[in-house]
Formats: C-alpha cells, structure tokens, sequence
C-alpha cells in the first residue's frame, strides 16, 4: 500500500475516531489515515480517551457530530458498544461485540473483525489449523473474535482459558452450537497444543504476568498475540527464544486495519 506523506485536512475532511482506555498505544490512526487518503478519500482518524463511564455521554455526543463516519472501537469498549448502534453484521451479532461502527443511510452499524485478521496474519505466517488444538487467553471482544475465526478457520479443538467464568462458558456455548470443534475450558498451561494465542491486554504494563505458563511452550507451537505495544511482547519474545513461530499484535493489525477500512467506507446498499 502507497505511504500518504502529505495529509489532506481541511474544513471538508470527514472523520473517523478510535475510542478505547487507555488509548495512547493503539496504532490505528496513522495507518487507517493513510488507507483512506490512500484510497482517495479526504479523511481522517483521530485517537479519543473514553472511560468506560463516559461511554454513553460520548456516543450520545458523537451522534451530533455531522461529519463523523465511523468509529473504531478498541479495549475495553468492543462489548458495550454493540449496543450503541443501529444494525449489527451477523459475525458481530454472533459475538455480541464490535470494533468498527460506520455511518449508513439507514443509521449506525457494527462488525467486527479482530477474528478474521489475526486468522490471517497466522495464516500469512505459515499457520496451518485445519485440525489442531488451539487455545485463547480472553474471552473479551478480541477474544470473542478470534475464537469464532479460529472455529470457522478449521481447528478441531480450541480451550478458552478466561478468569469470568460467565462469559467464558456463554462463549463456550455458542462456539459449540456450531458443530465445528470441541471447545472447553482451557487455563495457564499450554501443554499439548499447537497453537497458543494471548487476547487479552497482558504484557502492555511492565511487570505484567504472562497469560500462560510459559516454560511449558515446545518450539513446535505456534503463538500468537494482540498486543501491540510494546511491538514484541513479552510472549512473543518468550516464545521466539524458544524457537516457536509468532506473530505480534502489529501483524494482526496490518491485517484488521485493511478489513476496518473497507468495512468504513463500503456504505452503498446499506
């Protein structure tokens, strides 16, 4: 994709955000502005802090802005915002989440795609699923999404290893209806099988514990993460020691952002 180096702003410019708590480490902005201007588009996409509290006041806020085309959403926010708008895809209905909410003629609407970008970035990686066992730390949005992707994506057994137990056995139960694999409760230790994925934010925070018990990783695993600051994350950099293959949170996004715009600015027939 060509690089924009010289940003078109004006008084014309429509706008994206990317809403989350914190916010200081998504990458977004630079890359979906440079999408969008890339693709001929006069726009942008600013970074907002949104407390979980104030969530409501600011959709309520946002709704007023004329000018503004879409949202995407990240931590810890993908959850609480399937419920702000309008209509929902089926993936994000399924999930009960979103992470890209756009303008539509017939009112706001939310997909996610986190599942089918970081599916992609293992798979661009040399990732093969089609009949291995997986397991997720995080049930969350992200979680949520590369759970179903990792199903639809051919896995025969995923373990979902999540402290709520609520939420963990509601994803459980809809990942099962599906028929495609067997899914159960996973925990810390990733024994056994070949593809290991952190979604949740540990390792953003100095000090941060890993999500899983790490010295029982096996060079013949396959880990993937959603971090993406720092760039290589403590997972990571465990796991590549070792000889596992991985890739960061800055892969998957690579992947997500090109799938948020083209979800944002696909409007037509909507």
């Amino acid at each position: 994709m060509e690089v924009v180096v010289n940003i078109n702003l004006d008084g014309a410019t429509r706008l994206y955000l990317i809403i989350g708590d914190p916010i200081a480490q998504v990458k977004s902005p630079a890359g979906v502005t440079e999408a969008l201007q890339a693709g001929g588009l006069n726009a942008i996409c600013v970074p907002g802090h949104v407390a979980p509290t104030d969530l409501a006041c600011f959709w309520n806020g946002m709704l007023r802005l004329q000018n503004l085309q879409g949202i995407i959403v990240t931590v810890p926010h993908k959850i609480a915002a399937a419920d702000m708008v309008d209509k929902l895809t089926d993936r994000a209905a399924f999930l009960g989440a979103v992470n890209t909410i756009r303008r539509t003629s017939a009112g706001w609407e939310g997909d996610m795609v986190d599942g089918v970008g970081h599916v992609t970035a293992l798979q661009k990686a040399g990732c093969v699923l089609e009949g291995k066992r997986a397991l997720i730390a995080g049930a969350g949005g992200a979680g949520s999404a590369i759970s179903h992707a990792l199903v639809l994506g051919g896995i025969s057994e995923l373990a979902i290893h999540e402290k709520d137990v609520a939420r963990r056995e509601s994803l459980i139960s809809r990942l099962a209806s599906l028929g495609l694999a067997q899914v159960n409760p996973g925990n810390a230790d990733p024994s056994g099988f070949d593809v290991v994925i952190n979604a949740t934010p540990l390792g953003m925070r100095e000090g941060d514990a890993l999500p899983f018990d790490a010295t029982k990783l096996t060079p013949d695993m396959f880990v993937g993460e959603v971090i993406t600051q720092p760039a290589v994350s403590p997972l990571v950099r465990r796991a590549r020691q070792i000889g596992c293959r991985a890739i960061t949170g800055i892969d998957m996004f690579v992947e997500v952002r090109d799938l948020m715009v083209d979800f944002l600015v696909q409007t037509e027939g909507v």
